[in-house]
């Protein structure tokens, strides 16, 4: 069973940073590709970040390219999202994804799921 925990939100100043952690468990870590999605009050929610399973190949939602970066330690079964420069819009609940493929873009894509971690920034 797919189990994820997120921490490390918080509330920041805007231009301010954070360091995102899901922590996971119960699968073959290595197998699976991670995501980070967002979810604003009354708005969908988004992609943020992803990282492949066995390359560590990464992609960004153009609203945070350049201010987020997305790693993975295999080691620790960790995956982190650096946030930089955060702006109030970036205030979000986030969660974690885990993906039994290589990579995934989409929501729809992912079997698993953590509480996630609510990000508060101001301005």
């Amino acid at each position: 069973e797919v189990q994820l925990v997120e921490s490390g939100g918080g509330l920041v100043q805007a231009g301010g940073s954070l360091r995102l952690s899901c922590a996971a468990s119960g699968f073959t870590f290595d197998d699976y590709a991670i995501g980070w999605f967002r979810q604003a009050p009354g708005k969908e929610r988004e992609g943020v970040s992803c990282i492949s399973s066995s390359d560590a190949r990464t992609s960004y939602a153009d609203s945070v390219k350049g201010r987020f970066t997305i790693s993975r330690d295999n080691a620790k079964n960790t995956v982190y999202l650096q946030m930089i420069s955060l702006k109030p819009e970036d205030t979000a609940v986030y969660y974690c994804a885990a993906a039994n493929t290589i990579l995934a873009h989409i929501a729809g894509d992912y079997d698993g799921w953590g509480q996630g971690t609510q990000v508060t920034v101001s301005s």
